[in-house]
């Protein structure tokens, strides 16, 4: 009886230092020495102090910058501690009167006609509800509104989103994407950022 709970103890010791301790400790050393930047949350810093994340979306909501998928992500939206969707199913009257709304705002917001189509990443929440990435057609919807808030060329900001294409996965998985982060940080970068 002994033998059999010496021989437990030994095989439950080695396997909590190989798994336990081993395992997660190589991972975090393979990690951060061949992806360091994700490995550390893909902060983005503004001298040494971190501002954002390109994994997480951000609520910019002012006409200056591009706005984001909306988010079902706690309350009020983008909150990383309340990562969901609205799991509202596809016969929901709720989701469809807020996609109803959803639509007229982004209609009002980019001065587009009452027939022009609204592309449905921007009135529909990600799974996640905090997707940082719109389609390249979204952010060219809305590169009129911001180069006018900014007042500099339309085809400047369209250079610049153009600039921030993210391409699918090895060209084929996905597709062309863009990240609404970075692509805000990069007009503040080249044009400066609007006071108020």
């Amino acid at each position: 009886m002994f033998k059999e709970l010496e021989k437990s103890v030994l095989l439950f010791s080695s396997l909590a230092l190989i798994c336990g301790l081993a395992y997660p400790l190589t991972m975090n050393l393979i990690a951060n020495s061949a992806f360091e930047a994700e490995a550390k949350g893909s902060l983005v810093y503004e001298g040494k102090t971190p501002i954002a994340s390109t994994l997480i979306a951000q609520n910019f909501t002012r006409a200056h910058y591009f706005h984001p998928r909306p988010s079902a992500a706690g309350a009020d939206g983008y909150d990383g501690a309340s990562s969901s969707g609205s799991n509202l199913g596809y016969t929901s009257q709720k989701l469809h009167d807020a996609i109803k709304g959803r639509v007229e705002v982004y209609r009002a917001e980019n001065n587009l006609s009452t027939t022009q189509k609204v592309p449905m990443d921007a009135v529909t929440a990600s799974g996640s509800g905090l997707d940082p990435h719109i389609t390249l057609k979204n952010a060219t919807i809305q590169a009129k509104r911001v180069a006018a808030s900014r007042g500099i060329q339309e085809a400047k900001v369209i250079d610049l989103i153009h600039q921030n294409v993210q391409k699918p996965y090895w060209g084929i998985i996905g597709e062309e994407k863009i990240n609404v982060v970075t692509l805000n940080l990069t007009l503040d970068r080249e044009f400066g950022k609007v006071k108020i």
